[in-house]
C-alpha cells in the first residue's frame, strides 16, 4: 500500500511513518497542498491522508481539485476538526472517510483496509494466477493453497507486478511503489529484494517467474 500524508507537524508525520510501516505501508508525507499537488501529479497512490488545518489551506479543497482533474484518489481526511459538522462537511467535499485527531494507529489501519476493500469489493477480491492465489484483503498469498511467507517490500514488489499484470514494469515504477521518499535507497537494494522474491517463488514451486526486459524494466510470466 501506498499512502501520501499531508500534515504539516512533522513530528506525526514521522510517527505515522514507523508506525504504518509496520503494516506494510510506504508513506510519502508532504507539508502543505503546493506540495501534494506535485507529489500526486508524480505518482500513485492508493490512500491519500489528508489534514485540513495547513499552511497553505484548507486540506478538503484538493478532494474538489482532484476530482476536476480525473485523479481517481481515495482519501481519509484525519484532523483535529472533529464536530459532527465538519465530519458531515469533509465528506461531503468527497472523502471517502474522516478520523479525527486523536487517533489509534489499528483505526486508521482498520479505516484504510476498509476504503480500499470497498473499491476491491466492486470485483472478485481473490485473485488467480496459475498456482498462485492473492487475496486483496488479507493481502496473502498462496501457492497451491499453502500460504507463502513474505517480507514487506518482497509482498510490496508482488502486488506492483499483479496490478501490471500483462505489462512490462519499469524499475522507475516498482522503486516508486516500494520506497518512500525519506528511504535512502541502495544501489543494488530493488535486485536483492527481486532475487528474494524469485527464490520464494521458486523454492514454492509457483509457476510465475519474474523476467527481465533488457533495459526497461521487469515482467511477470506465467509458465505453461
Amino acid at each position: 500500500m501506498k499512502l501520501l500524508l499531508i500534515e504539516d507537524d512533522l513530528e506525526m508525520a514521522d510517527a505515522l511513518r514507523t508506525a504504518l510501516s509496520q503494516h506494510g505501508v510506504v508513506l510519502d508525507s508532504v507539508a502543505d497542498l503546493a506540495t501534494a499537488r506535485e507529489a500526486i501529479a508524480m505518482a500513485d497512490y492508493d490512500i491519500v491522508l489528508i489534514d485540513r488545518q495547513l499552511p497553505d489551506g484548507d486540506g478538503s479543497a484538493l478532494l474538489a481539485e482532484m476530482r476536476r482533474s480525473g485523479k481517481s484518489v481515495r482519501s481519509i481526511i484525519v484532523s483535529a476538526l472533529g464536530s459532527a459538522n465538519d465530519r458531515i462537511s469533509g465528506l461531503n467535499d468527497g472523502a471517502d472517510d474522516y478520523l479525527p485527531k486523536p487517533f489509534e494507529i489499528d483505526e486508521l489501519v482498520a479505516r484504510m483496509s476498509a476504503v480500499l476493500r470497498r473499491a476491491v469489493d466492486k470485483a472478485s477480491p481473490i485473485l488467480v494466477i496459475g498456482n498462485v492465489t492473492y487475496d486483496h484483503t488479507s493481502r496473502d498469498v498462496y501457492v497451491k493453497g499453502i500460504r507463502l511467507l513474505l517480507a514487506r517490500r518482497e509482498l510490496l514488489i508482488f502486488e506492483t507486478f499483479l496490478r501490471n499484470r500483462g505489462r512490462t514494469v519499469l524499475r522507475s515504477l516498482l522503486e516508486e511503489r516500494v520506497y518512500s521518499f525519506n528511504d535512502e535507497i541502495q544501489s543494488n537494494s530493488l535486485e536483492v529484494n527481486l532475487s528474494r522474491l524469485r527464490r520464494k517463488l521458486a523454492d514454492a514451486h509457483a509457476n510465475l517467474v519474474i523476467k527481465n526486459v533488457r533495459g526497461i524494466g521487469y515482467f511477470l510470466h506465467e509458465l505453461d
